[in-house]
């Protein structure tokens, strides 16, 4: 049995401390500490050189039956408003903030789930296979810290990342490439009063080329959105500068190279009727990847359900997460469902028997025989 005292009160502490991407240094030194008083040591890596973040990654093997060892995965940042959270516990089971900031399920339901099913098999003195902890910095600035991590200290070839919406049971095995663009069309500066036949029209340009390139779902796996448009310095000026930002997300990976080309060319193209320069600028934030339904990761997880009476829901996500990182690396892994809901929100909850649930689903995947 867990104890739903023990995931309240592991929860409540973690969503205490302020943990915004790239500030997660206090977050760091309490898993640690949790970490630590079981007899385990987290690793922290180096990595904050190269992102920035007030903490390093931290890396932890927690020594087996030396068979078929699984990484486990959660990330220690939340995004924005995440100064001063509170967990509330309502009658119910749910878990929600006061309102005036996010609860940070989103991914602390994770870390407690791992640190309480880690916790069990210690405690109760469980034979289990080799178990890798992994817990990043910066995942919501596109996987920041998983991208900075050596890879070559995993010895595991599958994941679990908990990192998912939806209720449990639901598990992604593929996830898109994000990649974003900004365009810079440079025209020429008139007064629009007396002589704007002088100048060029950058914004003029720019909203030629995006009337005519499609928007929102170009196929059942791939987005294009354009977010983001600024330019001009006055109503009284033909503008000269236009710049326009925004993203696509393909479940293919070359078809979001082959969308991203057709953009820049328009752009381009709609620039030069005009008499203005354009500038395409892309990056690849990250890279798709899709893993077999019939693997054993996937296996593995379908009779931990089974074990718990939950039935399992496997799909395609559009959303990226480190899992993203670690199948660029050679880890075959899965994103699971983590008691996170309405996230990214004010209104974001969790829910106490969910969180158990899945402690229980972890149990089951490390003690797989």
């Amino acid at each position: 049995m867990i104890a739903e005292e023990d995931v309240k009160k592991t929860f409540a502490e973690l969503v205490a401390i302020d943990s915004p991407s790239l500030g997660e240094r206090e977050m760091a030194d309490h898993i640690k500490k949790l970490f630590g008083e079981l007899g385990i040591e987290l690793i922290e890596d180096n990595s904050s050189q190269i992102t920035g973040s007030t903490a390093g990654n931290l890396y932890g093997y927690v020594r087996g039956n030396g068979k078929a060892p699984i990484l486990l995965s959660a990330h220690m940042d939340t995004v924005m408003p995440a100064f001063g959270k509170k967990a509330i516990f309502h009658s119910d089971g749910s878990i929600t903030s006061d309102g005036t900031t996010v609860l940070g399920a989103d991914d602390l339901s994770g870390i407690t789930a791992i640190y309480e099913a880690v916790r069990y098999l210690k405690l109760h003195h469980i034979a289990h296979r080799d178990v890798e902890l992994l817990f990043t910095t910066g995942e919501e600035l596109y996987c920041k810290g998983a991208k900075a991590f050596d890879y070559t200290k995993i010895k595991a070839k599958s994941a679990l990342v908990l990192d998912l919406s939806g209720r449990i049971g639901n598990a992604a095995y593929a996830a898109p490439t994000i990649l974003s663009f900004e365009v810079s069309v440079q025209g020429k500066a008139a007064h629009a009063g007396f002589c704007p036949e002088d100048g060029i029209h950058a914004i003029k340009a720019v909203c030629e080329a995006i009337a005519s390139l499609p928007q929102g779902h170009i196929d059942e796996g791939t987005t294009a959105n354009i977010g983001m448009i600024s330019g001009g310095d006055g109503i009284n000026i033909v503008p000269e500068k236009c710049i326009v930002k925004g993203e696509i997300r393909s479940l293919s990976h070359e078809k979001a190279m082959e969308v991203a080309e057709k953009y820049r060319a328009m752009f381009l193209k709609s620039a030069a009727c005009y008499g203005a320069q354009a500038e395409w600028i892309q990056q690849i934030d990250i890279k798709a990847y899709e893993i077999d339904p019939a693997s054993k990761i996937i296996d593995e997880y379908k009779r931990a359900l089974s074990q718990l009476d939950i039935v399992p829901n496997l799909s395609k996500t559009f959303g990226g997460s480190d899992n993203n990182v670690f199948a660029q690396n050679g880890i075959e892994g899965i994103v699971i469902a983590t008691s996170m809901n309405n996230v990214h929100s004010c209104k974001e909850w969790a829910n106490v028997s969910e969180i158990v649930q899945i402690t229980k689903i972890l149990i089951c995947m490390t003690t797989y025989k």
